[in-house]
């Protein structure tokens, strides 16, 4: 069975098709709520074609969103492109874990998918930080209770927020400087956006870890991710394509009969 599985961010939308669960292909494109059916459905298209999938080859579509807008938009597009009916990620999908969040229905479809997957491959206790446009933690335990976790200002927001409201300051390039004494400017920011949100990362874990008493299996993934897994001294997993494997899961789990 081949599946085509979309996450959609406020940042990127991150495609890939399986072939049961092996990854085939996979794609990264900017977000643009401005985009109509017709033009994703043809960038969809496209995509396809170039790795060789033929889109009647595709069984089924599942979709997660956090951009509420663009749903409707790729839910259209799956029955207009694709000729099926896509299965949309929320909290009320079997996911293999218990979600113990005051209200399951606040939880991000993506850190909902990500926690199902983590905890597939892992077990719990672990900890997901996923680096998109927010920056989100969150914790399964080892009976696979989604307890929460924490969401902080992504890196490239706090970038851009540097860049806009401080007006000497320049706009820089997202890379590890060869020191944390930054010798010009660029080098600079460039030490403290990202040895300083390697420290919120490694803080921000030590603190849930010690809230629960357990260590647990710290899981990266998101856009920059490997930027960041590298200068943490807690992350001990990278997984790019998490949120596309939690989909495949969750797809599985509730697969119509």
């Amino acid at each position: 069975m081949n599946l085509l599985a979309i996450d959609i961010g406020n940042t990127n939308i991150v495609c890939g098709v399986f072939e049961e669960e092996r990854l085939l292909a996979d794609w990264r494109v900017g977000t643009d709520p401005a985009k109509t059916v017709d033009e994703y459905g043809i960038l969809l298209l496209d995509l396809l074609q170039v790795k060789g999938i033929l889109a009647e080859s595709l069984d089924a579509v599942i979709l997660s969103s956090v951009v509420p807008p663009l749903t409707a938009v790729f839910e259209e597009l799956a029955e207009k492109y694709f000729q099926r009916l896509p299965l949309t990620a929320s909290s009320d999908l079997k996911t293999g874990l218990t979600l113990r969040y005051e209200n399951p229905g606040e939880i991000g479809s993506d850190r909902i998918v990500n926690a199902a997957a983590a905890f597939r491959r892992y077990g719990g206790p672990v900890i997901i930080v996923d680096f998109g446009t927010a920056t989100t933690f969150c914790l399964v335990t080892r009976d696979g209770e989604y307890l929460g976790g924490a969401i902080a200002p992504g890196i490239r927001i706090s970038a851009e927020a540097l860049f806009q409201r401080a007006a000497k300051l320049p706009k820089i390039e997202l890379i590890r400087p060869k020191s944390v004494i930054g010798r010009d400017t660029v080098s600079s920011m460039q030490a403290g956006i990202i040895f300083g949100y390697a420290g919120l990362v490694d803080e921000l874990v030590t603190r849930i870890q010690q809230a629960i008493g357990q260590e647990c299996v710290v899981v990266a993934t998101g856009g920059l991710a490997g930027l960041l897994a590298s200068e943490s001294r807690t992350i001990r997993e990278l997984r790019p394509n998490l949120t596309l494997e939690g989909l495949a899961l969750l797809y599985h789990l509730n697969r119509p009969s």
